[in-house]
């Protein structure tokens, strides 16, 4: 017998393929799929000051728990100044749990790939060119919304050529901002990022100082937020600084 394809034919064996994989999926699978992807979260941002230039980096969580999450992030530092420190790129996982009703802590281990720490970017572009443990935390409230974050920037190998040097650093920030509403926070930033020494740095020197303000505008309903940061290096007087930067989170 021969079998004439046609749209009639078509129609129907999609129709009917459809109420199959319907028909597989159970309620309990399809609310368990629902539950799993409750646990998930994503934050993805678009930076931008006049250090590092540009850099997109992720934020991951995965709740195993009412209180701890599963943590990992990414920074691909090589979209600015990082693209002649070896396409320098970060990488790391932590766990993120509440304290109290208002903040979040969150402890992670990064490890970064290029050449910064491993020989002050005069060597190869390695991977494991450093390491980074850092911890973050972050305030939210009906009014106030704020992060501290420290990260220290040790090398993990030494690729130094002869008469070169590992590098090692130190970077933290405080931001502080208001709700004024749900769409505007007016707020705080403060940063500092150090040169710690290397394998032929004995003395740790200030890199910059910022502080100045900062405004951000957010998605009434969450999700999506751009926040903007200016004012001076404390270091030098005569040089600003600013801060751009852009968000989703899923």
């Amino acid at each position: 017998m021969i079998t004439i394809i046609n749209k009639k034919n078509v129609a129907a064996f999609s129709v009917t393929l459809m109420l199959l994989i319907g028909v597989s999926l159970t309620p309990n699978q399809l609310f368990a799929q629902e539950e799993m992807d409750d646990k998930f979260g994503l934050t993805v941002t678009l930076n931008s000051d006049q250090f590092f230039g540009f850099y997109p980096f992720f934020a991951g969580s995965y709740a195993v728990s009412d209180n701890l999450d599963f943590t990992f992030y990414g920074i691909l530092w090589s979209g600015g100044t990082g693209g002649g420190w070896g396409n320098w790129t970060e990488f790391g996982v932590g766990v993120s749990f509440p304290a109290g009703d208002a903040f979040t802590v969150t402890p992670q281990l990064g490890f970064t790939s290029g050449n910064l720490l491993s020989s002050g970017a005069s060597g190869p572009a390695i991977v494991g060119d450093g390491i980074v443990p850092n911890l973050t935390v972050g305030l939210d409230t009906e009014k106030l919304s704020g992060e501290l974050y420290a990260g220290f920037y040790a090398p993990f190998r030494d690729e130094a050529p002869l008469g070169g040097t590992t590098l090692s650093f130190l970077h933290y920030w405080l931001l502080l901002g208001y709700k004024t509403s749900s769409f505007f926070t007016l707020g705080a930033h403060y940063e500092h990022l150090i040169n710690t020494g290397g394998s032929e740095v004995e003395e740790s020197t200030d890199t910059y100082q910022w502080l100045g303000p900062y405004v951000q505008f957010n998605q009434p309903s969450g999700g999506v937020f751009a926040r903007f940061s200016f004012g001076t290096d404390l270091l030098d007087d005569n040089d600003s600084f600013y801060k751009l930067t852009v968000g989703y989170s899923f």
